[in-house]
């Protein structure tokens, strides 16, 4: 079964040195939608996209499918 991780996005994070908490109000997303990256666990595209639009980087630079 796949499953999806966010590691590529925490290291751009890492990378340009912008927090989580950061990001979470660059893209105006909830708590829970924060809670659900850190997990791993699914969230919805436009919330990706928006990411990707606010970072300026490609879906596939933020989340990669994983074997579970």
């Amino acid at each position: 079964m796949k499953a999806i991780s966010y590691a590529k996005l925490f290291k751009i994070l890492i990378d340009r040195k912008i927090s989580k908490a950061e990001l979470r109000k660059m893209c105006n997303y909830s708590t829970a939608t924060a809670t659900k990256l850190n997990k791993d666990e699914p969230v919805s595209l436009t919330t990706l996209l928006d990411i990707c639009e606010r970072l300026e980087v490609d879906l596939c630079d933020i989340c990669e499918s994983v074997d579970a």
